[in-house]
């Protein structure tokens, strides 16, 4: 029997959080942007399986940076 590796636990996978409605809103607004102008994530990504997540929603992903302390990248559910 395969043992299930937690790809969450390695290091070099940053934090992913999903936003709640506030969120998505405040984001898409002040970037002037609609959700289809974010990059994409799947739905079925190893990621944010944990994170039950539905197309639509929007993945906030922090990064470690060495300059910055840290940063952030944002990512749209698709139902691919």
């Amino acid at each position: 029997m395969k043992k299930k590796y937690d790809v969450m636990g390695h290091i070099l996978v940053p934090e992913h959080t999903k936003l709640n409605e506030k969120e998505k809103k405040e984001l898409l607004e002040s970037y002037a942007i609609s959700l289809k102008e974010l990059p994409k994530i799947r739905k079925n990504d190893t990621a944010i399986s944990h994170l039950n997540p539905k197309e639509g929603e929007v993945i906030k992903i922090t990064r470690k940076s060495q300059t910055a302390g840290e940063s952030y990248f944002y990512r749209g559910v698709v139902n691919v």
